[in-house]
């Protein structure tokens, strides 16, 4: 046939033919290139992408926190759901909705602000003071620079500034505070007994019916699928080194390195902030300009203290007689920084302005930068080498694992004589998982997968965290299986029972209801029930009482004059009991303290001001095109 084609296709033709077809193919090739090229983000926001490198970093960052709080409760698998996977990047969606509604309104978070954050975080304190050599320490710990830093702050406060304005401009009357303080102090007069358990007249259960309810509820007398699993595993904590790092390893490490250990130079200062609004008029800034003016004509190392004390508008420093701590280039405001490092000791400047006003700054102390000789960071260096070395390790020996089992995928063995590494074992264990590796998520998860169980095919590699890994390949398989009935016979017949006993105890309490609703006296219902009837006036909804009957109790509506109102209430332990409302009270609100009524009215304005801001992003979602790629999350 093909040859058939060939003595056919020839000539002119034959050419345009084979022209249309290429130039049909080349269009298809770039309407794909060009169609990849537009859906490399996870979300689209206006003309703001969210890539998916942000969106890892933010699980990255939500997944480590959560393992920080929850230690060995923590559940990865959490963040392998796709509710959780949407649920985060709605929040980033709603995170970048605020930073542009900020930039469309003019609002901003100032130089000042940011200082003021970083300042106040514990890490970079010391006695109580920001610290610098700290907060470059942790700096070099995390490979940023301050402006990075400064950047990450600025972000971060930037999307409270929306929720933070109206939740300061959210107002909650006294009146607001009052009634929600009657509700949840209220008063409630009631009356309740408990049924007795009913003595069944029939108690007996053949075994027609025993094995009638055993096949209607075959689900609940099932052992679950099991399986065991060998596996092989490379953990990096365990992994031996061939050598210590020698001196002269160390050495050209340090020497490659040695930017890290240089302190940079550090300036003591102090200055006096005049702020300029945001939106100044001419006016407003000359006469800041003046007042800083006067004041840097007055200031002296004697006097600056006091009048930083007097004048300065920086709230952090202002009590500190306008003290910074010892800073260091790129720390503050590029026209601070240029200014302050220009300054001789004990020298005061000029008016400098920033983007928070003009700053008075005094230059009190300087010293220069020194790098730490080789002997005092050698240990930092050694434990840095090891570690390396140690992850290189890691790496090798794990890739090669992976290899071979892939390789060889109806085997470890192959795995485990190339790499020395044992075959281990588990018991048997269920979907909800077992014991020792068995109670971690990834690892059921892979046993229970169609590859491994299903195609008999070893896993791939199974990263458990902390240069930690493993392969497994399925040992044992027992199938979901039906107890038989001559193991659960016994079980059965009780459940019969229990349930003839739910019905007849429904069937009274429905009856003892009808009865008080038509005007039968609540004690003689209980006392024909052989049952006590218990008062509790001005219950509250902290009073002790048995749970379902206070929760009941507070759903009630409020009786009519001279009536009750009543209810049947399954107590969730096999029992039932008959409540009564007879009178309802608004709470005593000359007994609640001045101090708890300010705190309810902040929570209530916070509360007030969360669902103005939900309303508020869902009013920008509106007016924004969002486009979602859910194949990338």
């Amino acid at each position: 046939m093909l040859q058939a084609m060939r003595n056919k296709m020839h000539g002119w033709p034959s050419i345009i033919l084979l022209g249309v077809c290429v130039f049909a193919m080349s269009l298809f090739g770039m309407e794909s290139y060009f169609t990849s090229r537009n859906d490399t983000f996870v979300a689209k926001v206006g003309k703001h992408e969210i890539s998916q490198n942000a969106y890892q970093d933010r699980m990255n960052q939500l997944r480590q926190q959560a393992s920080a709080e929850q230690g060995g409760h923590f559940d990865a698998s959490i963040f392998e759901k796709p509710e959780t996977k949407q649920r985060v990047l709605d929040g980033m969606i709603d995170q970048q909705l605020l930073l542009a509604a900020n930039e469309d309104w003019g609002m901003r978070v100032s130089d000042q602000a940011v200082r003021d954050y970083i300042a106040a975080i514990p890490a970079f304190q010391v006695n109580n003071q920001f610290d610098v050599n700290s907060y470059s320490a942790w700096l070099a710990s995390q490979r940023k620079t301050a402006g990075m830093f400064d950047d990450e702050v600025r972000s971060s406060l930037a999307t409270q500034l929306l929720p933070d304005a109206i939740n300061d401009s959210t107002i909650v009357s006294d009146a607001q505070v009052d009634q929600f303080l009657s509700l949840l102090t209220q008063r409630r007069d009631l009356r309740y007994f408990l049924l007795p358990r009913p003595t069944l007249a029939d108690n007996q259960v053949s075994d027609a019916q025993v094995e009638t309810y055993y096949k209607e509820h075959l689900a609940e007398y099932m052992n679950p699928e099991q399986v065991s699993v060998k596996y092989i595993e490379v953990n990096g904590a365990d992994l031996p080194l061939d050598a210590a790092p020698s001196d002269e390893d160390l050495k050209k490490r340090y020497a490659d390195e040695k930017q890290r250990f240089v302190q940079p130079e550090q300036r003591l200062a102090s200055h006096i902030l005049i702020n300029v609004p945001a939106n100044a008029t001419p006016e407003q800034q000359k006469a800041a300009l003046a007042k800083a003016e006067k004041i840097a004509a007055e200031a002296n190392p004697g006097n600056f203290a006091k009048l930083a004390e007097q004048n300065s508008q920086d709230l952090g420093s202002k009590r500190q007689g306008g003290d910074l701590g010892w800073l260091e280039k790129g720390v503050t405001d590029p026209a601070f920084d240029a200014a302050l490092f220009a300054l001789q000791k004990n020298q005061i400047s000029k008016p400098v302005l920033s983007s928070d006003g003009y700053h008075v700054i005094w230059l009190r102390d300087l010293r220069s930068g020194q790098s730490k000789p080789f002997e005092e960071v050698r240990d930092q260096l050694a434990k840095e080498a090891s570690a390396a070395e140690r992850d290189r390790k890691y790496n090798e020996v794990a890739g090669k694992m992976s290899d071979n089992t892939y390789q060889n995928p109806s085997s470890l063995e192959p795995a485990s004589v190339a790499l020395n590494l044992p075959i281990k074992s588990t018991a048997l264990f269920s979907r909800k998982g077992g014991e020792g590796i068995a109670a971690n998520p990834k690892v059921v998860a892979a046993a229970f997968g169609d590859d491994v169980l299903v195609q008999g095919n070893n896993s791939s590699l199974i990263d458990l965290g902390n240069d930690h890994s493993m392969v497994i390949h399925v040992d044992k398989h027992v199938p979901a299986a039906a107890r038989p009935l001559t193991e659960v016979r016994v079980d059965v017949q009780k459940k019969i029972l229990d349930e003839r006993v739910a019905a007849t105890e429904k069937k009274q309490a429905d009856e003892a209801l009808a009865r008080l609703r038509k005007g039968e006296p609540m004690p003689a219902v209980a006392a024909s029930l052989g049952a006590t009837l218990t008062t509790l006036s001005e219950a509250t909804r902290q009073s002790q009482m048995p749970a379902p009957l206070l929760a009941q109790a507070f759903l009630l509506p409020h009786p009519a004059a001279g009536k009750a109102e009543f209810a049947a209430v399954d107590m969730q332990d096999g029992n039932y009991a008959l409540l009564a409302v007879d009178r309802v009270q608004g709470g005593d609100l000359s007994k609640v303290p001045p101090e708890q009524r300010e705190s309810l009215r902040r929570q209530m304005a916070q509360a007030y001001g969360s669902e103005t801001t939900r309303e508020l992003i869902e009013l920008l979602k509106s007016k924004v095109k969002i486009k979602i790629n859910a194949n990338r999350l």
